[in-house]
């Protein structure tokens, strides 16, 4: 399939997803938060799909939302715009929500919306020139949809600082709050990732997509007697299933583990 701002590769089971309006620094309009969204979706269904690489053309990563998209935004009705609203809530939902172990390729800057993108993933390799900056309150906006996802990556204290200061932050900065994982030179960016990916590969595809799914469902909830038995059965289910059968045997037996399909 064909897209007008994005471009999408698969090599063997890692899907590369490239944001492709450079000269615009990858910002975003409503054509490109559908094609986003059309993608993570599809993603979910494809078995031979086992990790999603998130990258960007040219210099920046993703300056955010398109201002002239924005400014059209604005003069729509309440409901209209709120709409469009849920449709960009819904494209970071899809990448969060993706069954498979997302991985942002941060080639560049990333800007308000962009810190959106890039918090929503699972795993993120910046190189190290990049920076990072919450730029909505410099424009009398706020980063409301981006939230819940960037709350989660920078921790709330550190959120409070970058949602009203609007300061722009290093890689070496975005790293040490935890945004980052891993804050890499530029020709060490794609070995790093590469690495990264194959790990995920080696792993029990079903296993991933349980440990994603886990990390989810678990964060930030009380530990409690539901919480327990919650995690207890789901351990009990994995176990138990030949995907984990297998990856026990093969261990026991000293062998690599032929994952089910």
């Amino acid at each position: 399939m064909q897209y007008e701002n994005l471009t999408v590769a698969f090599d063997n089971a890692i899907a590369t997803v490239t944001l492709d309006r450079p000269d615009v620094r990858n910002a975003f309009n409503e054509a490109m938060i559908a094609e986003i969204t059309s993608v993570f979706r599809a993603m979910n269904e494809r078995d031979d799909v086992r990790a999603v690489v998130l990258a960007a053309n040219g210099k920046a990563f993703c300056a955010g939302a398109d201002l002239n998209w924005m400014k059209k935004m604005a003069a729509y009705s309440d409901d209209e715009n709120r709409a469009d609203a849920m449709r960009l809530a819904d494209m970071l939902a899809s990448i969060y929500r993706c069954n498979k172990p997302v991985i942002a390729r941060v080639n560049g800057d990333a800007y308000a919306g962009g810190m959106g993108l890039i918090s929503a993933c699972d795993i993120v390799v910046a190189v190290d020139t990049a920076k990072f900056c919450l730029s909505e309150a410099r424009l009398g906006l706020i980063p409301a949809t981006i939230a819940p996802y960037v709350i989660r990556a920078l921790g709330e204290q550190a959120s409070r600082r970058y949602f009203t200061s609007a300061e722009q932050f290093d890689c070496a900065t975005a790293y040490r709050l935890g945004l980052v994982s891993e804050c890499v030179s530029a020709d060490k960016l794609d070995e790093t990732l590469q690495q990264i990916a194959a790990t995920l590969c080696a792993n029990g595809p079903h296993a991933v997509k349980a440990c994603k799914q886990l990390v989810q469902d678990i964060a930030g909830q009380e530990l409690n007697a539901a919480l327990i038995e919650d995690t207890a059965a789901r351990i009990a289910q994995i176990r138990a299933s030949a995907e984990g059968r297998e990856g026990v045997a093969s261990f026991l037996e000293k062998r690599s583990p032929s994952w089910p399909a």
